[in-house]
């Protein structure tokens, strides 16, 4: 497989980590968009939300549990907003499922 996403859960890649427990990584964006840009993957492959199933929504359920636990870690405390893009219409550039969780000042409205 050759997903960049793997690669960085695996230790191929490097990357700056957030979090990571059994079901997930949040390693820091290399390009942030706010001030706090953090990606949340699962570690298992899921290439997008249309790619949650019945087998292996435990991930999907374990990165929400963890959101807010990097959130607080990372001083989010007025609020943060967590995004996710699926499929080409939707401008999605890794095919594994992945969680921008993104804050550290006030967000415009339209920013999304």
């Amino acid at each position: 497989m050759d997903c960049i996403f793997c690669k960085i859960i695996k230790g191929d890649i490097p990357s700056k980590v957030a979090y990571e427990d059994e079901y997930c990584y949040a390693f820091h964006d290399i390009n942030p968009q706010t001030p706090t840009h953090i990606l949340v993957v699962p570690k298992e492959h899921i290439p997008s939300c249309d790619g949650i199933s019945a087998e292996n929504s435990i991930y999907v359920a374990k990165i929400f549990e963890a959101i807010p636990k990097i959130a607080a870690a990372e001083g989010l405390a007025n609020g943060y907003r967590v995004i996710t893009n699926c499929g080409d219409d939707a401008c999605q550039t890794v095919k594994h499922l992945h969680f921008h969780l993104m804050g550290g000042r006030k967000l415009p409205e339209n920013m999304g």
